[in-house]
């Protein structure tokens, strides 16, 4: 049974920072792509940052609105992805998820998601 969970959101202030971690069982995660998207109320779910496989270079990429502030990171010996988030603005909050995608399988597993609040 696949499983995706994350932990480490919670409510912050305005530029502070947070670290999500998703820790993925179930698969061979060193074969997925990782990705973290987030869903704010009344919007579309967006890609926040994805990182690729070290058999496609373990590059990354990142939404416009988040380049710069965020970092997305794996840990496969863990299989863990993480998010740090600095320089949190209001429009960060949202409902974060883990994601993977299988580069061999092509499936997709998402997490149950974790909510980020940043206000004052």
């Amino acid at each position: 049974q696949v499983q995706l969970v994350e932990s480490g959101g919670g409510l912050v202030q305005p530029g502070g920072s947070l670290r999500l971690s998703c820790v993925a069982s179930g698969i061979d995660f060193s074969n997925y792509n990782m990705a973290w998207y987030r869903q704010a109320p009344g919007k579309q779910r967006e890609l926040v940052a994805r990182i690729f496989t070290s058999i496609f270079g373990g590059g990354t990429n990142y939404a416009d609105s988040v380049q710069g502030r965020f970092v997305i990171s794996r840990e496969n010996g863990k299989n863990t992805v993480y998010l740090q988030m600095n320089s949190l603005k209001p429009e960060d909050t949202a409902v974060y998820y883990c994601n993977a995608e299988g580069i061999l399988t092509k499936r997709t597993y998402w997490g149950q998601g974790i909510q980020v609040t940043v206000s004052s």
